[in-house]
């Protein structure tokens, strides 16, 4: 196994005089499934083509970095990378965070704020005549007119500060693919404008076909309640299963367009991009340097994409969707074997896990039910009775994970949802009961993750999340299995402050209850506005787009850190 060419010397190396596609990324080039810079490229040279990596590119002198590659024959890629550049750089409180956890050594400032903008527009005016196609967390929710809280503003699509040609959201593998097949069919970049899964910028007077029309750009910088409703809107359709509407958004004289998404991946199709021939090591380059993100995620598995948990707060469903995709057990054993045959590997597994540990295979019992479905959540606010929330194809996972003769201990690292595993009476069932113990017994490394967040009702209404009874009904549990079997295990719960909807009041009612309960809180955070989340939007509009009610927000830094003070 190979890296994709980084350099000259690199391509040389490789036979190749040049490149059909150049990504670059602001994160360490890690050729992991787990780093999306890495699943693209190697997506497209599974297709064929030939495809070079520029990883954190000196964006400060004189560019050279973007001209090293020289001209792809297709396009530039570009990506901030595994998180949106202005989350990584700073705190809830907008200071400078000082370690970057996708840089060699864990080093700040490789990476410029706003990166995928800041690499585009440089890459346009280098080569303006070659596509520039932005995609990743960043661009993905900054598709439309979002709220930035580090700048305090309502800022129009990335499209219209890039100079980008087009926009690739969500998880990008089928779009980038047809994209690539068209260009290297000879088709302009500006005729593209079908491809499912793409934002692009077109002007007024060429706009054509069916659409839904939100508020314009201007309109929602004049009026915070027609920004709440255009959100509405948008989020209602991200959470559709088919049917999804074709939305058009106006800034200035141009519009913003965009397409629906591709269905959601087969099993075998989110296979194939598990099984390509990944290296599962940092690029070379980095040899004798520790790269944190990767660290962590080294000997971990993941299961599967998506969650219908639909919280406020978060970015999950909104970029890999609100249905589950699982992959096969064939698929995660063939990685947990490629885990096991690294040098390194001493018989532990961080994670076999996803965005919530207990949602593979999770599906709803009639598909036509959940195309009809126009709920955000799954799961609130109660688990939805179409929903088959059975843990039985889990259990047997982990029994074969277990089973595998060089694995020790299989750890789930990723957090839990206990509101798929209880009622207010007890467990849904056996196979939850049977999952909650043995989650306990074999794959709790010492500390079992779940995220309460909150403890006041209403403010857990707001962020879509079930009662606070229910965790202190897991707590019994945990505790009650803890004695039985002497686990010494801890319970590490989560939460937040400042969330919209919470006043001080209900902060101090928290500390009350967890002091009561005897937890004192280590894994807290005071709410970040990340763009395009439910809880975002309510934090500048004031209003709740759901239901066009008024809420409290905490907004200025005093608020905010008097609230954060009540978990210590």
């Amino acid at each position: 196994m190979t890296y994709l060419p980084t350099s000259r010397k690199e391509l040389a190396a490789t036979g190749w005089d040049a490149v059909d596609v150049i990504l670059f990324t602001g994160d360490a080039y890690v050729d992991h499934p787990s780093f999306g810079a890495a699943v693209i490229g190697r997506v497209l040279e599974a297709a064929g083509y030939r495809v070079a990596i520029v990883a954190q590119p000196n964006w400060r002198d004189d560019w050279r970095d973007f001209k090293k590659l020289g001209v792809p024959r297709l396009f530039f890629g570009v990506t901030s990378g595994s998180m949106d550049s202005m989350v990584n750089h700073y705190t809830a409180n907008k200071r400078l965070r000082h370690n970057d956890a996708y840089t060699p050594e864990g080093k700040a400032g490789f990476r410029p704020d706003y990166a995928t903008t800041v690499y585009s527009r440089i890459l346009k005016q280098l080569f303006p005549d070659v596509p520039v196609i932005l995609g990743g967390i960043e661009a993905s929710l900054r598709r439309l007119t979002h709220y930035d809280y580090w700048s305090d503003t309502l800022k129009p699509s990335i499209l219209a500060d890039s100079s980008a040609d087009l926009l690739v959201y969500g998880m990008g593998e089928r779009p980038i693919r047809e994209i690539a097949r068209r260009l290297a069919g000879g088709e302009a970049i500006e005729h593209l404008h079908d491809v499912p899964q793409t934002a692009r910028m077109v002007a007024r007077n060429a706009l054509s076909g069916d659409r839904y029309d939100l508020h314009s750009f201007a309109e929602c910088r004049r009026s915070k309640r027609r920004f709440a409703e255009n959100f509405a809107v948008v989020e209602r359709e991200a959470n559709k299963k088919e049917g999804v509407l074709r939305l058009a958004e106006a800034v200035g004289d141009s519009v913003v367009v965009v397409n629906p998404p591709y269905p959601a991946m087969t099993e075998a199709e989110i296979d194939a991009v598990y099984d390509l021939p990944y290296t599962r090591t940092p690029h070379p380059r980095y040899e004798g340097k520790r790269i944190p993100a990767y660290e962590m995620i080294r000997h971990s598995v993941n299961i599967h994409r998506g969650c219908f948990g639909g919280c406020s707060f978060c970015t999950i469903a909104a970029h890999q969707g609100r249905f589950i995709i699982s992959r096969s057990e064939g698929s995660i054993l063939r990685e947990v074997e490629a885990v096991t045959r690294m040098a390194d590997f001493k018989g532990y597994l961080s994670d076999i896990g996803g965005p919530s540990a207990n949602m593979y295979g999770m599906t709803g019992r009639d598909e036509n039910a959940c195309r009809r479905c126009r709920r955000n959540a799954c799961t609130f606010p109660a688990v939805c009775r179409n929903l088959d929330a059975g843990h039985g194809r889990l259990l047997r996972l982990y029994r074969l994970v277990r089973q595998h003769r060089a694995v020790k201990k299989a750890f789930i690292g990723s957090g839990i949802r206990y509101d798929l595993l209880l009622t207010d009476d007890g467990f849904i069932d056996v196979a939850a009961q049977m999952y909650f113990e043995q989650l306990l017994r074999y794959h709790v490394s010492g500390r079992l993750k779940v995220a309460p967040e909150h403890t006041e009702q209403h403010v857990l209404q707001v962020m879509r999340k079930p009662s606070f009874a229910l965790f202190e009904r897991l707590k019994a549990f945990f505790d009650a299995q803890n004695r039985q079997e002497s686990l010494r295990l801890q319970l590490i719960p989560y939460f937040i402050s400042s969330h919209p909807g919470c006043t001080e009041h209900d902060m101090q009612q928290l500390a009350d209850k967890l002091r009561r309960l005897r937890l004192r809180p280590e894994q807290v955070q005071d709410f970040t506005p990340t763009p395009m989340t439910h809880a975002s939007a309510i934090f500048y509009a004031g209003i709740d787009p759901e239901t066009g009610e008024e809420r409290y927000v905490a907004r200025r830094k005093e608020e905010k850190q008097r609230q954060k003070r009540y978990f210590f």
